[in-house]
């Protein structure tokens, strides 16, 4: 079912000119179905705030039939924010504290983009401390994100996060670990996922923490992870979430930077993304580039129109799937109690009755 906009957010606006069902407040009133509240702890920087919030309503939105879904975006107010995005949280985000107050069923928190090489020494360390002891407590399962990954690794089981050396930067390919797991089941034994990182938590950490590995890949390492207790807990290190055109602006964002001398040298390409088409487009603005800059003339514009088109996406779908799964098993256990006649025979430790116990 739809999500519902019970506010004035502009994401809702965005989705419906998408073509995605967005229900007003009114009418979702008068549906017999049930609701879930889902929380979005969004800690992304200033230029990705709103794109990562789309991002996670849209495979929400797009994720499972049986609910209406709220979505409740909060972030930390200690994190740093300019005039822009701080004018769009305050109007249109919720306090941790009125969180507290309302409670959610499900929880996602995003990854962020860090300033320090310890994620302790983080203005956001402390404050997620506080959401992740809360939701421990109270949700029913909580998603967490790339960064977010890392650090609730490091606060909950003591598992610090390694530097890669290098940044591990494109699509890659993953198989199933556990396909009979209720999380992906009857999702593809083999598909993408997006990865954006200069570090990470490792196959051996994951395991030493006590986790459940699900999916990951021979280059990227482990994707997807939970606890053992099933979805209390659930973990991936990539981007499911990303746009098809994600990785193209983070790699316009380097260039741009190159060419205001913010960074020294001229950006890789993200592997296994660009086809060999579009690695001569590009090839050939770095050279336009290049020349200009060398000539005191200004940058030719970005080709980001003539690449767009030529731009695949293979994960999308396998995302949307896991995302399902994830819903429909927090559903289930969240309206256990509620909905008894539904729920009879049915073992928390199973919720989706595959008898994997």
């Amino acid at each position: 079912m739809p999500l519902v906009s019970h506010n004035a957010l502009p994401t809702f606006e965005r989705l419906r000119a998408e073509g995605q069902l967005v229900l007003e407040t009114g009418r979702a009133m008068h549906q017999h179905i049930r609701e879930l509240h889902i929380g979005l702890l969004n800690m992304m920087p200033d230029a990705a705030l709103e794109p990562t919030e789309r991002q996670f309503f849209r495979l929400v939105g797009e994720s499972n039939p049986i609910a209406q879904f709220y979505m409740h975006p909060f972030t930390l107010k200690e994190q740093p924010r300019g005039a822009n995005a701080a004018a769009h949280i305050n109007k249109y985000y919720q306090s941790f504290e009125q969180i507290k107050h309302d409670g959610l069923d499900a929880l996602i928190i995003t990854g962020a983009t860090p300033t320090h090489p310890n994620l302790s020494d983080e203005p956001f360390w402390n404050p997620l401390r506080q959401v992740v002891e809360w939701a421990g407590e109270n949700v029913t399962s909580t998603f967490c994100s790339c960064l977010a990954t890392h650090a609730v690794l490091e606060l909950v089981h003591g598992q610090r996060r390694k530097p890669l050396g290098f940044k591990r930067w494109g699509v890659f390919p993953h198989h199933l670990v556990d396909p009979h797991h209720p999380l992906v089941n009857d999702v593809n034994t083999l598909f993408d996922v997006p990865h954006s990182r200069f570090n990470d938590i490792s196959r051996e950490q994951f395991i030493q923490a006590g986790l459940h590995i699900l999916v990951e890949s021979k280059e990227a390492g482990v994707h997807l992870a939970v606890s053992k207790d099933r979805i209390r807990w659930v973990y991936c290190q990539g981007h499911p979430e990303y746009d098809t055109v994600s990785l193209l602006k983070e790699y316009k964002r380097e260039v741009i930077q190159y060419s205001v001398g913010a960074r020294p040298d001229y950006p890789q390409f993200p592997d296994n993304f660009f086809s060999p088409l579009v690695k001569a487009i590009l090839d050939e603005y770095r050279l336009l580039m290049r020349n200009a800059m060398e000539n005191g003339r200004e940058p030719p514009p970005f080709p980001d129109e003539l690449v767009i088109r030529l731009l695949n996406n293979t994960w999308h779908d396998t995302a949307e799937g896991i995302l399902a799964n994830w819903i429909g098993t927090v559903y289930q256990l969240t309206h256990q109690e509620r909905n008894k006649p539904f729920m009879d025979g049915i073992d928390p430790r199973d919720p989706l009755g595959l008898g994997l116990i």
